[in-house]
């Protein structure tokens, strides 16, 4: 590639990512249906012109930002195997878990996922994504063959998603490291042989 088709692309990425990030900041304070191409690219310092070269409607530029941050997610999930020929669960370090890390690089679009209307089908794909990439993912997710794999990775998906959930609604109260270390913590406890001492409430 040449040093000038480089130029264009970097100003192609550029002007891009200038529009991207104004139309995520208007929307922590207008609803999408309000938030005019004008607008966005009043934000972004670019005029309209510049727009129409990259998209038709504003549709289309919030869709890229959802596939942005899709892409952005699978990539986090697979860090701890992106390299390697097996992986073995018990050598899982907190230090090679970067989901939280992708949450916390997109706080204001996560933010606006769990607190606005603003995205309604993003928070089903990422649900979907958390659910589908250790089955398609890892040839024998299912060491134990009672376990249904759908099942099992579902139950994954919901309990990370529930600490995300938890994590924006709190501010993110924690570090993305914290988090990691408390994900995996949980996911090595071994509450199988536990003896729970139960709270019988009182009645009144």
């Amino acid at each position: 590639m040449t040093d000038n088709n480089t130029g264009i692309d970097r100003r192609i990425r550029k002007s891009k990512m200038a529009l991207k990030e104004s139309l995520i900041s208007l929307m922590q304070s207008k609803d999408f249906r309000e938030i005019s191409i004008t607008d966005i690219v009043e934000l972004a310092d670019l005029n309209r012109g510049t727009f129409y070269k990259h998209y038709q409607y504003k549709e289309e530029l919030l869709e890229e930002v959802m596939e942005d941050v899709i892409a952005d997610l699978i990539i986090s999930y697979r860090e701890p195997y992106k390299d390697a020929e097996t992986f073995t669960f018990n050598e899982l370090t907190a230090s090679v878990i970067k989901i939280f890390e992708h949450v916390a690089n997109h706080a204001n679009i996560y933010t606006l996922i769990l607190k606005s209307n603003a995205w309604p089908t993003l928070l089903g794909r990422i649900c979907n994504e958390l659910k589908k990439l250790p089955v398609e993912d890892l040839e024998d997710y299912r060491p134990n063959p009672k376990i249904n794999k759908e099942l099992a990775s579902s139950y994954q998906a919901y309990a990370i998603l529930g600490m995300i959930i938890e994590w924006v609604n709190t501010g993110f109260k924690y570090s993305a490291d914290y988090m990691a270390e408390q994900l995996l913590e949980i996911l090595n406890n071994k509450s199988v042989n536990a003896v729970f001492k139960i709270n019988h409430l009182k009645q009144k």
